[in-house]
């Protein structure tokens, strides 16, 4: 009777399993055995939630079809790399599900060696992580519309350090960068005086300066420089917020832009409020202004700097006969003889009417004396032709010297003091202050 017993057990209770065979049976995610080709031999019952595809539409065919790109993509890669080495491979793989989504699976191919050279079978499992991924998945989407917005901006982001012995790198800048300058980012992040060194003239020493000085004061900072780019010389406008760094550098977090339209409109600006119209000379406020920059070099100098007041002669009367549009003209060509006889770092200034004021830069009394004598002689050799009519007109200079530290205003009150000796002296004439008439 208890062999009848036994023998009715055994056929009602199941076969037993091994742990690998129920491992593989119940392992939640795709396991796949494959030849060394990439062929599916055989897969688990999760292959289907996994991939989306049937169980029986896979075996007998490349596991690559899963692949992104099929052709030559991550898995087929991977796979390669594996059978070359004779090593397992492991890391996050991008595939796609039979429903067209992007799957990220966390990927072992294991070769099942029966020698050190044998990858006759793989051993393919994979793992779906795209809901753990999923934050880091968003942040990247996030960063990528950032980035995106970044590049068109019109202008560039930046990121730059200073350490603190002071050499600079910079840990961002944006694609605006090429466009902006002709200068690739990776390419100036990995050697910043590609950028530095196309800063022009002082710039480089004043943007050096503002550094500096954000640094100590933790002050955000605004400078304009020019730089040399295949286009020309631009105006590159920087702005940045400041704060110290962990390690007791400096980090500037800033936007560079282009500014050239706007310092070009200032300059136009600039030229109109400080240039005579009639003439094109500087106007009496900005010969004042000119002046007191060439007079502090002097004085840095310890120089002299000779000053003259000059006066057409009988200009009046010139007006009277002929009328104000011969007076004009004379005035241009005035003006024109000026430029043509003096030197370019000379400053001429129409004061208003007929007179005008010359400083000398850098010239000795003798110097002075010559330059201006010239300047007198082609003014009387100038011919106007006026209806039919040619007419001649002269100068009368009155000149001093202005001691370093001294007053341009008084300077020049005792030029004029030697104008008005020399026209009662005969006219087209220089007279110092000095001389007795």
């Amino acid at each position: 009777m208890s062999r009848i017993l036994d023998k009715w057990r055994r056929r009602r209770s199941p076969p037993a399993t091994s742990l690998p065979e129920r491992l593989y049976a119940h392992f939640p995610g795709a396991v796949m055995l494959l030849d060394a080709h990439g062929v599916i031999l055989e897969v688990n019952p999760s292959v289907v939630p996994v991939t989306g595809h049937a169980a029986a539409s896979l075996v007998g065919r490349r596991v690559t079809l899963l692949d992104e790109q099929p052709l030559r993509g991550p898995l087929s890669r991977a796979l390669a790399d594996c059978v070359q080495q004779h090593q397992p491979w492991r890391g996050l793989l991008h595939c796609r599900h039979a429903d067209g989504r992007r799957l990220h699976l966390d990927t072992l191919i294991q070769p099942l060696a029966e020698g050190s050279h044998d990858t006759s079978r793989l051993l393919l499992i994979q793992h779906d992580v795209g809901t753990q991924l999923e934050p880091a998945i968003a942040d990247r989407a996030r960063l990528d519309r950032l980035e995106a917005v970044v590049t068109g901006l019109p202008g560039v982001v930046f990121q730059l350090h200073q350490a603190p012995r002071g050499a600079l790198s910079f840990g961002y800048l944006s694609e605006g960068l090429t466009a902006l300058c002709g200068l690739a980012p990776d390419a100036v992040k990995a050697s910043p005086e590609r950028l530095l060194d196309r800063l022009v003239g002082d710039d480089r020493q004043a943007l050096t300066n503002a550094l500096a000085q954000s640094s100590v004061s933790l002050e955000a900072f605004q400078l304009a420089v020019r730089i040399e780019t295949p286009a020309g010389v631009r105006w590159v406008e920087a702005t940045a917020g400041v704060r110290r760094d962990a390690d007791g550098g400096t980090l500037w977090d800033g936007w560079l832009q282009d500014v050239t339209r706007r310092k070009e409109a200032e300059r136009r600006t600039q030229q109109l409020i400080s240039t005579d119209m009639l003439t094109g000379m500087l106007n009496r406020r900005a010969f004042f202004a000119n002046g007191e920059a060439v007079l502090a070099h002097a004085a840095r100098q310890g120089r002299r700097v000779p000053v003259a007041m000059i006066d057409l002669d009988h200009f009046k009367a010139l007006n009277d006969t002929h009328g104000h549009a011969a007076g004009d003209i004379a005035l241009q060509r005035f003006a024109t003889t000026c430029r043509d006889s003096l030197r370019p770092y000379d400053l001429i200034g129409r004061l208003g009417g007929e007179e005008f004021a010359v400083m000398l830069v850098d010239s000795d009394p003798e110097e002075a004396w010559s330059v201006l004598e010239r300047l007198r002689q082609a003014v009387a050799d100038n011919e106007l032709v006026l209806g039919g009519e040619t007419l001649h007109f002269t100068v009368s200079m009155g000149m001093a010297f202005l001691d370093p530290g001294g007053d341009l205003g008084e300077a020049l009150s005792r030029a004029d003091h030697a104008l008005y000796r020399a026209k009662r002296a005969g006219r087209n004439r220089i007279v110092f202050p000095e001389q007795v008439t």
